[in-house]
């Protein structure tokens, strides 16, 4: 699909704007009386589990750039699969297109997913195509280690996910419920892959030292460790810098047994009541100057081979990553990690 002339124009001085006046959404999911004035072929219902501050300016140019009205649910990426899962066997689904989240989510949810191919493929990594177009990548999101440098030394951090798993360490870390964070489910997939353990050795090992604490969301994980109440956590690359950016007391660890930098993505809902406004947006997010104020605003890392040069690594490794295998194995450690919390509880 070629995107219309209107969409072309550039994005990032506005989108900046908006960053700087306001971080939040336009009327995308607020009650308002000119959303019942919209006719149907000019909606789009979208889930996401970015925060507005990422989602809010790329959704408000958009309703601007097409005159199409978004209404947005946020949650959290395995909440709203849930949902769309549920939708789906009603066969009535609400949503068009589900926003966020790792792309290993989406190809365990894969069967809730219309193909389509954005007019822009050519232009992304290769590595980052779904095999069948069920998804389509958003920015790559390394994960990294984050530590309170106010209670931390830099000697005393943990260089890599194996030491994290050790007894001092206790009690000390962040860590996301996976139950609400997809970045969570990925994180430790990750560490299943990267750590030459089992499965459950892995599981176990990570679920004792938390001792039974978890963060309710991504954001809080990080909020933990700024604040002082955990030592050290598990985050994504730009969720760290954002916080680093705003004077947190945090630094980052890049593992030295290396890590992923799987990217998120962006799916088209089966049967999506707003199928052609759905594709709009999947062009829309892997525009130039989405991707562009993405790196610039957002601490994000493009999919884009051609805006990817100088796009650094910074001090770490990023280690090929078994996508297929992170699916297929998503449900299973879900439930071994909610029974291992469990059994923390009682």
């Amino acid at each position: 699909m070629i995107l219309p002339g209107a969409i072309k124009k550039r994005i990032l001085p506005s989108l900046a704007l908006l960053v700087l006046l306001s971080g939040c959404a336009s009327g995308a999911g607020k009650a308002s009386p000119l959303a019942e004035a919209v006719p149907e072929e000019k909606r789009l219902t979208l889930y996401t589990s970015h925060k507005e501050e990422v989602y809010g300016p790329i959704v408000k140019e958009f309703e601007e750039r097409t005159g199409i009205w978004v209404d947005v649910r946020a949650g959290g990426t395995t909440e709203l699969l849930e949902i769309i899962g549920e939708e789906h066997k009603k066969g009535k689904s609400a949503c068009d297109i589900m926003f966020g989240g790792g792309v290993e989510s989406y190809e365990a949810s894969r069967e809730y997913f219309e193909p389509y191919r954005v007019a822009l493929a050519d232009k992304l990594n290769e590595r980052y195509i779904s095999r069948d177009d069920r998804w389509t990548a958003f920015t790559e999101l390394p994960i990294v280690l984050i530590y309170n440098n106010k209670l931390v030394g830099e000697e005393e951090a943990p260089n890599g996910f194996e030491e994290l798993l050790l007894e001092p360490w206790r009690g000390k870390i962040a860590f996301a419920d996976p139950a609400n964070s997809g970045s969570s489910c990925t994180m430790l997939a990750t560490m299943v892959q990267i750590l030459g353990m089992s499965e459950d050795e892995t599981l176990e090992r990570f679920a004792k030292v938390l001792d039974g604490h978890m963060a309710e969301s991504s954001g809080g994980a990080v909020e933990e460790v700024a604040a002082g109440s955990r030592l050290v956590g598990i985050t994504l690359e730009e969720t760290a810098k954002k916080w680093i950016a705003r004077g947190a007391d945090l630094a980052i660890v890049y593992p030295k047994e290396g890590t992923s930098a799987l990217p998120d993505g962006c799916a088209i809902v089966k049967a999506a009541p707003h199928m052609e406004n759905a594709r709009l947006f999947l062009e829309f997010i892997v525009s130039e100057d989405v991707q562009r104020f993405c790196v610039e605003h957002l601490y994000r890392r493009t999919v884009r081979t051609d805006m990817a040069a100088g796009q650094a690594e910074e001090a770490g490794r990023i280690v090929d990553f078994d996508l297929a295998q992170a699916a297929a194995g998503q449900e299973t450690i879900l439930k071994k990690w909610a029974e291992l919390m469990d059994e923390k509880h009682n």
